[in-house]
């Protein structure tokens, strides 16, 4: 059934509007060098505070204060539902709610053992049976691209490819090897240098080599042992970060409350590696993804004495508790930066995992995102340590982000303004800085194709002009998604217009509003649609509705 623009589209045919393009996929980098921090503050008890304001934090960029830019409360744990049904819409029905709350579970099975991952395994699968709920889309990805899942609803489905996970790890070193050098001293051995490690490793090498070896032959042996060790767990790491990166590009363009959940015992970050990681909680930050991690490892202890099957002993024994009990803590530092940096929760060195699963699909009931813009950065890719501190309450814990690299070149204005229109066009959030509604239009060509037009009816009076040559400009930008029914991203459209008006014509737009129109052909069926609106000054609108195309 065709239908016809309403009146107040017609406006745009009596006004000079002119489009930089014509209508196009939105596209939005994540190049931009202001500093977001995700911080969770808790009470003594360990209960979420939402209540504190702006003025009630510091920000310590390598010890010197931050001025605090950008400040937003985020509330989770909040099941949202569509906040406006514009003319011409039809609801949903009930027995297909949209998609609200979206869980990516990452198996890290290059890391995982098979006993660690047989158990996780069985309390996700009990966890997702007794928890899914109507509106709830969840996704099963692992570390190696194996056994993986897109967000879906189908409990069938993801309990099936939930009891095929299976271990695809490689042993970087074992007992029989010799010299048997960890990934943690290989690390320490190689980077750092550590004369300890080396030391352990070569009194290793000559107990198990029963050969007359002379110290520097020995010496030799054991970084040949550690570069191999290194190589292959830098290789895996470098596999492991990427598969989180892109777990928060997929997870990043679905409209909704974003969480992934990192199933991992943990694993080696070099130096080299550490900017990658960065990277990921920044991508993951800048995307409102939150990340929470469960220690596939549970309840876990570190050997007494060292590893019985070493022949050496003495200092030799003290030294492999030593780094034993480091490796297990740098494990653990893994999954909690990596929840701290985004404000997700950390379930570490616990058996009872089915609630570690509760804990870390839950979202955060408040989380507070600073931003600040770093006085006097330089551009050279160093290490900042950030430290934040709440000034006026006492007995409170600060959950937060514990540091960033520093870009290697300046921002582009330019890209950080789309990727700010991005993250709105893929949250479910709506923002009002200027008065906007969503009326959906279709036209069905056939059983199998139809053209849906988003109109955005857009109040005049808070957008700001410049006068110019004797007209009124201001520029307006438009960016719309269309979603299915399990919040998979359809296809989206971005769009400026550049308004040019007399004084005559801008008044009469400031009465009468104006309509601006976006268009996407797709099939008939149940869609999600999303709005944003943006003005010259950054004043921001968003809208969420759903249309049904019989």
């Amino acid at each position: 059934m065709n239908i016809v623009l309403s009146q107040a589209a017609l406006i745009l045919c009596a006004i000079s509007v002119f489009s930089q393009a014509p209508d196009a996929p939105a596209t939005f980098s994540s190049k931009v060098n202001l500093v977001m921090v995700p911080v969770v503050v808790r009470d003594r008890d360990g209960r979420s505070i939402g209540s504190l304001k702006k003025e009630d934090f510091q920000l310590f960029d390598k010890g010197k204060p931050q001025v605090i830019s950008e400040f937003v409360i985020e509330k989770g744990e909040k099941t949202e539902g569509i906040a406006e049904t514009a003319p011409g819409m039809k609801k949903a029905t009930a027995s297909a709610p949209p998609a609200s709350r979206f869980v990516a579970y990452l198996f890290d099975d290059l890391h995982i053992g098979f006993a660690d991952l047989v158990r996780t395994r069985a309390a996700a699968v009990q966890h997702l049976e007794e928890s899914l709920k109507p509106g709830d889309r969840v996704a099963i990805y692992t570390t190696s691209g194996q056994n993986t899942l897109d967000f879906t609803d189908d409990r069938e489905k993801l309990l099936a490819v939930m009891n095929h996970l299976t271990p695809r790890a490689r042993a970087t070193h074992t007992a029989g090897d010799c010299p048997d050098v960890s990934e943690y001293v290989a690390d320490a051995i190689i980077n750092l240098p550590d004369a300890t490690a080396m030391q352990m490793a070569v009194a290793d090498a000559a107990a198990c080599l029963k050969s007359g070896s002379t110290r520097m032959q020995l010496e030799a042996e054991v970084r040949a042992a550690a570069r191999r060790v290194l190589t292959m767990s830098d290789a895996d790491a470098q596999v492991s970060i990427g598969a989180l990166r892109n777990a928060v590009q997929r997870i990043s363009t679905v409209p909704g409350q974003r969480t992934i959940v990192l199933v991992s015992p943990g694993f080696l970050v070099t130096a080299a590696y550490r900017p990658e990681e960065a990277e990921a909680i920044d991508r993951a930050i800048r995307a409102h993804v939150t990340v929470s991690t469960l220690d596939a490892r549970g309840l876990y202890t570190v050997t007494p004495g060292g590893d019985p099957s070493k022949s050496s002993g003495g200092s030799s024994a003290t030294a492999r508790i030593r780094f034993q009990t480091e490796a297990a803590q740098a494990q653990g530092d893994l999954l909690g930066e990596l929840a701290d940096g985004t404000g997700g929760t950390l379930f570490h060195n616990n058996d009872n995992l089915l609630e570690g699963f509760r804990r870390t699909s839950a979202f955060p009931e408040f989380v507070y995102m600073l931003g600040f813009a770093p006085q006097d950065m330089k551009l050279d890719g160093s290490f900042h340590a950030l430290k934040v501190t709440a000034k006026t309450q006492r007995d409170v814990t600060l959950q937060t982000r514990r540091g960033y690299f520093a870009p290697k070149h300046a921002d582009d204005p330019t890209e950080a303004a789309k990727e700010k229109l991005g993250v709105v066009l893929f949250s479910r959030d709506e923002m009002s800085d200027i008065p906007v509604s969503l009326e959906t239009q279709f036209v069905k060509a056939s059983d199998k194709s139809a053209k849906l037009t988003v109109v955005a009816h857009i109040d005049m009076k808070p957008v700001h002009f410049e006068k110019a040559d004797g007209m009124n400009r201001a520029r307006l930008s438009l960016a719309s998604a269309v979603f299915d029914r399990n919040g998979v991203l359809v296809s989206t459209l971005q769009k400026d217009f550049n308004l040019s008006l007399t004084d005559a014509r801008l008044e009469a737009a400031r009465v009468a509003g104006v309509a601006l129109p976006l268009s996407f052909d797709i099939s008939p069926g149940s869609y999600l649609v999303r709005l944003v609106v943006r003005d010259g000054d950054g004043q921001t609108a968003s809208r969420n509705g759903v249309v049904e195309i019989p």
